[in-house]
């Protein structure tokens, strides 16, 4: 197969889908590998430095980091994954509503992706989430919201160029239906651009994530989530650096594998690499 074969040929593609796998691997199986309970406190193991039972140390209340890290993996995976498949199903129907009737819905789309783009993206997922109680529920609903514009805009220009195409007519002239067109013929020929920005957006969706649980408004405590836990390790820096370093490395690690993933399939899809 010509996209898998271009796909691995690319190191640090295989780099990020190995990270991914051995992010999602450890956030599936906290249950089984945690050595600890992410959430039990144990007083007199406060602050101990990454080593012995404890690989990655023990935070302010004597709980293991490693295992509130793999914990704070399933949230952070689940929000990402989610809040992308929201917003790229909106893009996808808004993009293939514009870009194939044209006239004044694809006016009324674009005029309202417009609006939708230039809501400030932060100030309203703060707004959210101050309105309605944090949650992982809230923060991936707000994220999908908020995200789709580009991807509606970007989903109408692949329309705009498919529907031109030769077997799109012939359908037509042998009667297809309009939904038969778009989900058949348009659609698997146009969703290429998609499914890389998808894949760069659940980076994003991470990183906002954990931004919002950094400013105390993601995840409530005491469930763990990377942006909380570099939020208040950031006081202990002075005597406990592993607080908010091994959080940090977490975020920036599976931030990278998706963008390199994202990246690798870019390429993949290309289809000039195959002319």
């Amino acid at each position: 197969m010509r996209f898998w074969t271009s796909f691995r040929r690319s190191k640090t593609a295989m780099i990020g889908l190995i990270i991914v796998i051995l992010m999602s691997g450890g956030a599936l199986l906290a249950d089984s590998i945690a050595p600890f309970d992410p959430i039990e406190p144990h007083y007199s193991d406060r602050l101990v430095a990454p080593g012995g039972p404890y690989l990655l140390g023990t935070d302010e209340l004597g709980r293991d980091i490693f295992s509130r890290l793999l914990y704070g993996a399933r949230i952070s995976l689940v929000i990402g994954l989610i809040a992308q498949a929201v917003s790229v199903s909106i893009g996808i129907v808004m993009g293939l509503l514009s870009g194939w009737y044209g006239g004044w819905v694809d006016d009324v789309i674009s005029r309202f992706t417009e609006i939708v783009w230039a809501i400030p993206g932060l100030m309203f997922l703060i707004v959210v989430v101050t309105i309605f109680e944090p949650s992982a529920l809230t923060i991936f609903a707000a994220l999908g919201l908020i995200a789709w514009p580009g991807q509606a805009r970007l989903m109408r220009g692949q329309v705009l160029v498919v529907k031109e195409m030769e077997y799109v007519a012939a359908a037509q002239a042998m009667g297809a239906s309009t939904a038969r067109i778009m989900f058949q013929h348009i659609l698997p020929n146009a969703i290429a651009p998609m499914i890389v920005v998808a894949t760069l957006g659940v980076a994003g969706a991470i990183l906002t994530e954990s931004t919002l649980s950094f400013l105390g408004l993601g995840i409530k405590i005491p469930n763990p989530s990377w942006g909380t836990m570099i939020d208040i390790g950031r006081n202990y820096t002075t005597n406990a650096w592993w607080y908010a370093i091994f959080p940090g490395l977490a975020i920036m690690i599976t931030v990278l594998g998706f963008n390199f993933i994202g990246d690798g399939l870019r390429d993949a899809l290309d289809p000039t690499q195959y002319n």
